[in-house]
């Protein structure tokens, strides 16, 4: 009978241990997620809508990933930021150095000492994805690599990009410290191409000529495109293609069609056809459920009475457009628009300073709203100015 008993028992703490055993394993996930809309090879990706920043798809979009060359579209982002501010022009003619002729991996073969425009050096990076072009940018721009990759952290830290390090600006390095996600990655890119549209330009070519001069005379090299969706998927407009053996391929796609841009980032892909079709097959799905509302606000706003003030009223502004993206199949033609507005303020008001909102409803719930500004300055009345305003009544 104990020994039964003993079985008994015996067979319960082995079923309880087992139960401990599976409860502690790790869950096993392959790359397509348990009821994913769409099915890709690669193991990190991301769609983004770029007006919005409406992320319509993600698979492991935080997972920290090697960038290898998609590194220059930060660096790009720099030199347009750079162009904007003033401190260089695209017809400005930039030196290769040593260090930037050093460069091995995907280069244009710049010779130490070579002159080039910032209009050639920009398609050398945003063609051909040349190593060295994009450190002679650097170089150009911040006085040395170093210096140039510490503006990229700082930029990476603006726009929030919490999982993002940057060693180098071309992403030749195979250091640990040199990293991103696929979802920092579609955020540098909506900054880039939201702000920069200009970088299309560059971006859409899919072959052409450069000309160096060196010492040795003058040859043609011609410019080809990484990017072979330009050719496979008729709405591309862009971005960066990277490989290295550690990143393996990556890819940040851009397209616009009826008039919405999408992102789609491909990280750490097996194979370059994957990060493309891949790619593809994200840009397809975003199209098929994607409906963008547009408002730029462009609409007359009433004056808002000012009490107290040295003037009745003050004219209001909307500080931006409006943009909602829908995946759902609502009908857009309900979205709603309402001024919210207090019936007066009082004295003193300042130009830029808030005062109001536009509120946009769909099917009853708040999809977004749009401050609404002063767009004039008012100051406090004094004594001074009442005896001026009845004077004025009176001979008036």
């Amino acid at each position: 009978m104990n020994c039964v008993y003993q079985k008994a028992i015996a067979k319960k703490l082995i079923s309880f241990m087992l139960v401990i055993c599976l409860i502690g394993m790790p869950e096993i996930k392959g790359y397509a997620q348990e009821g994913a809309p769409v099915s890709i090879s690669a193991p990190s990706a991301i769609l983004m809508e770029a007006s919005t920043g409406t992320v319509i798809y993600e698979q492991n979009a935080d997972a920290s990933c090697s960038p290898a060359s998609i590194t220059k579209i930060m660096t790009m982002l720099l030199i347009f930021e750079a162009l904007d501010r003033g401190d260089i022009k695209l017809e400005d003619e930039v030196m290769t150095s040593a260090h930037a002729q050093s460069m091995g991996g995907s280069q244009v073969f710049l010779e130490e000492g070579e002159m080039q425009t910032v209009d050639t050096m920009i398609k050398c990076i945003a063609v051909a994805s040349g190593n060295d072009a994009a450190v002679a940018m650097a170089e150009f721009i911040a006085g040395s690599e170093e210096e140039f990759v510490s503006r990229m952290n700082e930029k990476a830290a603006q726009l929030g990009m919490q999982g993002t390090h940057f060693e180098d600006c071309c992403g030749l390095t195979d250091s640990d410290n040199h990293y991103t996600t696929a979802r920092d990655v579609a955020t540098m890119s909506r900054e880039l191409i939201t702000r920069h549209p200009a970088v299309f330009n560059y971006t859409m070519i899919w072959m052409e000529d450069i000309t160096h001069n060196t010492a040795r005379g003058s040859s043609t090299f011609t410019l080809s495109s990484t990017n072979k969706l330009l050719k496979q998927y008729q709405w591309t407009t862009g971005l960066k293609t990277g490989s290295t053996s550690k990143a393996k391929y990556c890819l940040s796609a851009t397209a616009r069609k009826d008039e919405i841009d999408l992102i789609a980032v491909v990280m750490t892909a097996p194979d370059y056809k994957v990060r493309f079709s891949d790619a593809a097959t994200l840009l397809n799905y975003g199209y098929s459920v994607s409906a963008l509302y547009k408002d730029e606000n462009k609409d007359a706003l009433p004056r808002l009475l000012v009490e107290g003030g040295v003037e009745e009223d003050a004219g209001l502004v909307y500080q931006e457009g409006f943009s909602y993206l829908d995946v759902k199949g609502n009908d857009l033609n309900a979205v709603e628009k309402v001024l919210n507005l207090p019936g007066s303020t009082r004295a003193p008001v300042e130009a830029g300073e808030k005062a109001g909102e536009a509120v946009y409803r769909l099917n009853g719930e708040t999809i977004g709203t749009v401050p609404i500004l002063f767009s004039e300055s008012v100051a406090k009345a004094v004594y001074k100015d009442y005896v001026l305003k009845v004077l004025a009544y009176f001979l008036l």
